[in-house]
């Protein structure tokens, strides 16, 4: 059995599925190393504009697999201190790929997503939920720090500093209803929905520039990293200058809209 799925649903548009749903996709490493593998392998497709993750079954991911973490690999000959550290590695890489892929990736929120699931949201470029999906900062409620796998720095960036530290000191669930309200995710949907919109956002998507869309997930990505506006504006100015300059884009959407036609951006 695959415990991650890599589907073609639309058009440029891959779909990245969790797979173990009887444990409710937990981030056993037999599931989180594949699905990093994955990540990385359609962030180097070119035919992939866009990329949807979600879980299969009711939920997203529900953390850490308490019951089968499942092998890690490579750990002959270390103690249990460079283990644990080479685990965290395995799971903060996922971290990263979603972040690094050139692709943006849109989070379908399908069920809970707890813990080190919270983290793997937030760390998508967009979210949409079902009206079934609820987050928690899980880490506190086992008597562990609810920072981390990057929910520190990602959260307080989401939704604000005040309500970032009342939910992950807290402990508590966040409904979809109240993620919306509060910016962690785009919008609800009905859960029947939420795939279908997933996918019209995407093609939507992938109907622009290549490199327009990905400069502008490196340039959103940068001014959350950003020491000053002055810094960030020389960024984007540069990304901004790659484009018009190197490509013919903006000029077939002049002509595109003389045509009443959608443009059709070569780069």
């Amino acid at each position: 059995m695959s415990f991650v799925l890599l589907d073609r649903p639309r058009e440029h548009v891959a779909l990245i599925t969790m797979n173990r749903p009887e444990r409710r996709n937990a981030m056993a490493f037999d599931v989180m190393i594949p699905l990093r593998e994955t990540i990385e392998r359609v962030s180097r497709d070119n035919d992939v504009r866009v990329i949807v993750l979600t879980g299969a079954g009711d939920g997203f991911c529900s953390g850490a697999d308490l019951e089968d973490p499942g092998p890690l690999p490579d750990i002959d000959g270390l103690t249990l201190p460079s283990i644990a550290r080479r685990a965290m590695e395995e799971l903060e890489d996922v971290v990263l790929a979603l972040r690094k892929a050139h692709q943006p990736v849109i989070g379908a929120i399908n069920g809970p997503a707890v813990g080190g699931g919270m983290c793997l949201s937030l760390a998508t470029d967009i979210r949409l939920a079902s009206e079934t999906a609820r987050f928690r900062a899980a880490g506190i409620n086992n008597g562990l720090t609810a920072a981390e796998l990057g929910l520190s720095y990602l959260l307080p960036r989401a939704i604000g500093a005040s309500r970032a530290f009342e939910i992950m000191l807290s402990g508590r669930d966040v409904t979809a209803g109240e993620a919306e309200r509060i910016g962690l995710v785009s919008r609800t949907v009905p859960a029947p929905d939420l795939l279908e919109e997933c996918y019209t956002l995407a093609s939507r998507i992938a109907a622009y520039s290549r490199l327009g869309v990905e400069l502008t997930k490196r340039m959103l990505w940068s001014s959350l990293d950003t020491a000053g506006l002055q810094s960030h504006l020389e960024h984007e100015g540069t990304a901004q200058l790659l484009v018009r300059l190197t490509t013919r884009n903006f000029e077939e959407s002049i002509r595109a809209r003389k045509d009443s036609r959608p443009p059709d951006f070569m780069d």
